[in-house]
């Protein structure tokens, strides 16, 4: 945690959560952990971590590996970059928001189905018309 009285002006690196009540200034770096802005909190910075939640101010841009939470008395100028994205009525914000799911090589949609659609693989010798049916002819 970082207090109320405390002011740090510099990159933030570690292996575990932060509660920042204080001022920062610079780069906030805990992509693995939980980054919580309270009330007090007053930074200055880009922001890396798994869930982000923010009460205070922030000006920068926020990445969270899983979820960006602004609640009813933060306020960001910045761009959010996360697959999950909660503006809680009342939050004041300024910027965009890129939800772009994360995913791995291989694993995503195909790109010429629709949003959201499922990709069919059609198994060997079978008719794209009716999947799953044999190929008649040659």
């Amino acid at each position: 945690m970082i207090g109320p009285s405390i002011e740090i002006k510099g990159d933030l690196t570690g292996g575990e959560d932060l509660h920042v009540e204080g001022r920062v200034e610079g780069k906030i770096e805990l992509r693995r952990h939980n980054i919580g802005i309270g009330k007090n909190g007053r930074v200055a910075a880009d922001i890396f971590g798994k869930v982000i939640t923010v009460e205070g101010e922030v000006h920068g841009n926020l990445y969270g590996e899983e979820q960006i939470v602004l609640r009813h008395s933060s306020t960001v100028r910045g761009n959010l970059t996360a697959p999950r994205v909660t503006l809680v009525d009342g939050s004041n914000f300024k910027g965009s928001i890129d939800m772009t799911p994360k995913e791995t090589a291989g694993s995503g949609p195909d790109p010429r189905s629709p949003a959201g659609a499922p990709r069919i693989v059609q198994p060997p010798g079978s008719s794209p018309a009716h999947p799953g049916a044999p190929k008649i002819g040659p």
